[in-house]
């Protein structure tokens, strides 16, 4: 079993203080500060409102964290955790006004990185019995990828490059301003250091034999159907790894997986996912 996903903590911290600054503002939380007394205590319980996997709780104990040190937070769950309805997955208490004020910060952050685990686990458990690994793409939000591609992790996927910087990916239009499949991955090889991975897309199965022939790493196949992709993995015999990519949905992985191929990516498990229903519910306690 793989370790489980962590979180850079430099990260974590940056993406709460600018979410926190962009909700309290100059003035702060004028409903706390006006409904409650400076003294007010709270406690509460953090709470699923339907079946799902858990992500993002780093991010709910740093925003309670940042909001005062008169708030303390206890998970009950870990990030990856598979729930039902109504599981209690964190325990906050302490100063209401520093509590309320960073409620919706901590949520936004869990329930929506808890949808993109709980879809990703879902085509995971499509795929149960095959070879293929579910990856995300760099279809995300811009300035959470971080986040996303770790709750891609939490539910059971893989992460596809992080950037345009973490791997080489030779797509349609580098082909056809390259002049060609051979023509492409043969500049990248020789501009690439040794550690640098190249993985070269196709459409057809012409492009696919060419591909071959080049040694290349790994080759995307993209939008193909389900018959070529199977005629790929023949050709291919094992020599490079296969990813399928290109409309992937819950109702096709299956078919895609069955295949052969290594990979299937996916946009939809980062930008599709809806967030899962979880919510705070509280008492004042003093």
């Amino acid at each position: 079993m793989p370790y489980p996903a962590s979180l850079p903590a430099h990260l974590v911290r940056a993406a709460v203080t600018a979410a926190l600054s962009e909700d309290l503002g100059l003035a702060g939380d004028l409903t706390s500060q006006s409904v409650l007394a400076p003294e007010a205590e709270l406690a509460a319980v953090m709470r699923t409102r339907e079946a799902g996997v858990i992500a993002g709780l780093d991010l709910a104990e740093e925003a309670f964290r940042q909001s005062g040190s008169g708030v303390h937070f206890e998970r009950l769950v870990g990030d990856g955790a598979s729930v039902t309805a109504g599981t209690a997955i964190a325990r906050i208490g302490g100063n209401a006004r520093q509590a309320l004020s960073s409620e919706r910060v901590a949520l936004n952050f869990v329930n929506h990185m808890s949808g993109i685990a709980s879809l990703t686990a879902r085509f995971v458990a499509e795929t149960a019995g095959t070879k293929a690994r579910i990856c995300d793409t760099r279809k995300t939000t811009p300035g959470l990828r971080a986040f996303e591609k770790y709750a891609v992790r939490c539910g059971g996927g893989s992460n596809h490059r992080y950037g345009l910087d973490t791997a080489i990916l030779i797509k349609d239009n580098h082909i056809a301003v390259a002049g060609g499949v051979a023509e492409a991955i043969a500049a990248a090889r020789a501009f690439a250091g040794h550690l640098t991975a190249i993985e070269v897309e196709v459409d057809t199965l012409d492009q696919f034999a060419e591909a071959l022939e080049t040694g290349v790493e790994a080759v995307l196949l993209d939008n193909m159907s389900t018959d070529d992709l199977r005629h790929a993995v023949a050709l291919n015999a094992g020599r490079v790894r296969l990813e399928a990519s290109g409309g992937v949905r819950l109702e096709t992985v299956r078919a895609i997986a069955e295949t052969g191929v290594d990979y299937i990516s996916s946009s939809r498990i980062t930008m599709a996912a809806i967030p899962l229903d979880i919510g705070l519910d509280m008492a004042l306690t003093g």
